[in-house]
């Protein structure tokens, strides 16, 4: 005969265990609900379900079931239902209580009957070894009283409780324990509100259904459940006693386990696994178990049902009654991954969801036939770096677009490198792990589909922890008649920020970047960050930053920067975050024209022959409609040994919005890269602008531009060679400043106008690969000769000055 377990829904609550609590090892409340009869209600009477967790048969006979109200007073008394008989070992004893005029569903035939009439949302019920009336009224006085085999408040107003009182409960709701029947004394830790589910000592329920004694699959198995498209054929229809081995269990957060077939069938697009979701209850089954499972097949889209969310599905059973037919019984073998290159079909930008598989094709409808079952991969590479939440990126396909660091290169858009899976934080998750890190041996779990990345690894198991041996990038010294410019996200830095956060970065400034000569900088918010009270000014977050650059062994750098309106340039609200430059004043001099505000747009004038800035710093354009809710490029003009070099300072609109790479629209639309190409279209007619003046003008522009090397928006802003892209000048392996989602890329830039001809770039890898992270972007940097405008007498002064340092050397 199987063993019979019902999953419910409920809400777990906090747990305070009282000092005098002696949890039962045998009889106790199980279920209690107070709704009987009353409107809304399902059930027509109220009633008190016992249970025996110990191996032998308790007696009852001289016991007594007893109900205080929540607010006891003085003139509260305890009501009694005297009891007779026993329970069972592993079985129910169902008491009726109060009966009302509402309901359409009566309880099974109840083990006892009483006339008590329990409130819907708050009381006390005790289960007692005698039947006469409890006197306690306080928490103390009802623990001293040996008489109390066990106790239950419900409501949190309750006075008379084990520990914590559980939620309130409702005219739909009961407070009920687990199938585990877990004791630790505490009622809102052991007892959980769902719907009520009495039953009595025959098994039976509402109904009079009971328990199959000879259970039997059904005629539905895990591949009819999954399907040979993303979406079940069977989805929100109820099926009976599907079969499959239980692989694996999860008792937190998206709790439940999962099952798999040991008799697949023959159609590589069905998966054999399949999840099933036990909601706030921590699932009884257990790996090995052999089981039948019925319930509801639904599809969880993580995010939400609406048309906006991108996410895919996973298809699970809910609302479950699984059978124990037996337990120890061997798991089936992990399939070793073998993900094929291409990434995902094309729906023309509609949903995939009703097209058939193609599982030796795509690694995305791989993985989807795979949904569910146990898997494993070998030596897996770490391609992007553990993050706060404990998730790792690893991949299937170590050899596609590696990069020289050990990741995976995201050199296009029809490149998104099949491979990558999520790691899920778990028991079994490793150290915290960098790219290019391995985890050797064997990692084994079940494909799921989660929120934030997609197709996920659930481990059971991961491999040994090998150490990739990446260390932070330094790059090498700023020569004499270099010009240094380097960009550096600094991730929503404020002075309110712990001076560790200030140290790292300026750390970073002075040994990663060798101390440049401007260091563009983008994220610095104003002066009490997230505080949202109309600051703007952030003199004290760059106090604090030089500060700590000039303790680190750096130059003592000045800033400029211009103050954003409140709250009209996107990031954290409150925040007000900018762009700004730091300099170095023993090496460049930075030419100010007063007249900079937020709204004013910097324009390009002729002096001497030659471009200037009307303001200096200035906004470029700041009232076009391309920057609203977005950072406004700011421009500098420097001077280096008497040439002009003009620096813009950049942070292009972020990609919220977009949909998601692994989603189910595909291709994705990304819908903010329309605000970042007109915002590339107005920050390429300001170069044009100081071209048309000065065509020999030196221009650098620098920042997170938020887009790849291949975007529209760089295509606009590199049009016709009057800019270059330095990221673009690497080789593809180093083709990246930024990790996501397992991808290595570049959403950071710096572009110098094409009359720059002799430079040193470099990505200075410290932060985007590691797990331990100051931000999460990479900063670069160039070192370059700024021309004098004409290139003849740049070839004499560039040898000249080649000749200065060689004489030093």
């Amino acid at each position: 005969m199987g063993l019979v377990l019902t999953a419910t829904a409920a809400a777990t609550l906090a747990l305070v265990v009282p000092s005098y609590a002696t949890p039962s090892t045998d009889a106790l409340i199980a279920e209690v609900y107070g709704g009987g009869g009353n409107s809304g209600a399902t059930l027509t009477q109220d009633f008190v379900e016992l249970a025996n967790r110990g191996s032998a048969p308790v007696a009852v006979d001289g016991w007594s079931v007893q109900y205080l109200p929540s607010g006891a007073s003085a003139s509260s008394t305890w009501q009694v239902t005297p009891l007779t008989g026993s329970i069972a070992s592993g079985k129910r004893f169902l008491v009726a209580e109060s009966k009302g005029a509402a309901g359409t569903v009566e309880l099974p035939a109840p083990d006892a009957t009483g006339t008590i009439a329990l409130s819907a949302t708050a009381g006390t019920v005790a289960l007692v070894t005698s039947t006469t009336a409890l006197t306690c009224k306080s928490v103390a006085d009802c623990g001293a009283d040996a008489r109390i085999k066990d106790l239950l408040g419900f409501g949190t107003a309750t006075v008379v409780r084990e520990g914590a009182p559980t939620a309130n409960l409702s005219n739909t709701t009961s407070a009920a324990r687990p199938d585990a029947l877990t004791d630790t004394d505490d009622n809102a830790t052991d007892f959980t509100a769902g719907a009520p589910t009495p039953v009595n000592a025959k098994g039976q329920t509402p109904g009079g259904t009971t328990p199959d004694p000879d259970p039997t699959p059904g005629d539905k198995r895990i591949h009819d459940v999954q399907g040979a498209t993303r979406i079940s054929p069977l989805n929100g229809q109820k099926v009976v006693g599907v079969p499959g081995v239980v692989t694996a269990t999860r008792a937190t957060g998206d709790r439940g386990f999962w099952i798999q077939d040991t008799q697949p069938d023959a159609d590589p697009r069905t998966s054999e696994g399949v999840f099933v979701y036990t909601a706030a209850n921590a699932p009884t089954a257990e790996p090995g178990d052999n089981v039948l499972v019925s319930g509801t097949v639904a599809e969880y889209r993580p995010g939400g049902d609406a048309a906006s969310n991108s996410n895919q599905t996973l298809t699970e059973i809910t609302g479950a009654t699984v059978t124990v037919l037996s337990k120890n019984n061997a798991i089936p073998a992990p399939e070793t991954l073998a993900v094929p290159d291409k990434y995902v079909p094309t729906a023309n930008g509609g949903s995939i969801e009703a097209l058939a598989l193609d599982p030796a094709t795509y690694g995305q409808d791989y993985y989807e036939s795979r949904e569910g079952m146990l898997v494993q991969l070998n030596d897996a590479r770490v391609v992007g770096p553990t993050n706060s939440f404990g998730e790792t990126w690893i991949t299937a396909r170590p050899d596609q677009n590696p990069t020289t660091r050990g990741g995976t290169n995201y050199l296009g858009y029809d490149q998104p490198n099949s491979g990558r899976i999520k790691v899920k934080a778990g028991a079994a998750t490793p150290q915290a792990s960098n790219v290019g890190d391995v985890w050797t041996g064997t990692t084994v779990g079940n494909i799921e589909y989660t929120n934030f990345g997609g197709y996920t690894l659930a481990t059971k198991t991961v491999g040994a922890y090998k150490s990739g041996g990446i260390q932070p990038e330094k790059t090498d010294a700023t020569q004499n008649p270099e010009l240094s410019v380097a960009t550096y996200n600094v991730e929503n830095l404020a002075a309110t920020n712990p001076q560790a956060k200030f140290d790292r970065l300026a750390a970073a400034v002075v040994t990663n970047l060798a101390s440049p000569d401007v260091v563009v900088l983008e994220e610095i918010q104003d002066d009490n960050g997230a505080t949202d009270d109309g600051t703007v000014g952030a003199d004290a977050t760059f106090t604090k930053f030089t500060d700590a650059i000039v303790a680190a062994g750096g130059p003592r750098y000045q800033w400029r920067q211009v103050n954003p309106e409140n709250k009209a340039d996107g990031g954290e609200p409150g925040g007000n975050i900018r762009v700004a430059f730091l300099f170095n004043p023993a090496r460049v001099q930075f030419v100010d024209r007063p007249g900079g505000t937020a709204t004013t747009p910097v324009s390009v004038v002729k002096q001497n022959g030659r471009a200037a800035l009307s303001v200096s710093p200035g906004r470029v354009d700041p009232t076009n409609a391309a920057w609203a809710n977005s950072r406004k490029p700011l421009a500098g003009e420097f001077k280096f040994r008497g040439r002009t070099v003009f620096v813009v300072a950049n942070h292009f609109n972020s990609k919220g919005g977009d949909q998601a790479l692994s989603g189910r629209y595909q291709e994705p639309a990304r819908v903010s890269e329309v605000q970042r190409a007109q915002q590339a279209t107005a920050l390429r007619a300001f170069v044009d602008q100081v071209k048309a003046v000065d065509k020999g003008a030196n221009v650098v522009l620098a920042g997170d531009i938020n887009d790849y090397q291949f975007s529209p928006a760089v295509g606009t802003l590199t049009a016709g060679g009057a800019l270059v892209d330095l990221i673009a000048t690497l080789p593809p392996t180093e083709r990246y400043s930024y990790v996501f989602e397992g991808n290595s890329q570049t959403l950071d830039h710096i572009l110098t106008s094409a009359n720059i001809t002799r430079w040193r770039y470099d990505v200075v890898h410290v932060n985007a690969e590691f797990a331990d992270q100051a931000s999460d972007h990479d900063p670069q940097i160039v070192k370059l000769r700024p021309s004098t405008g004409d290139q003849r007498v740049d070839k004499l002064v560039f040898a000249l000055e080649d000749l200065l340092e060689c004489l030093k050397k």
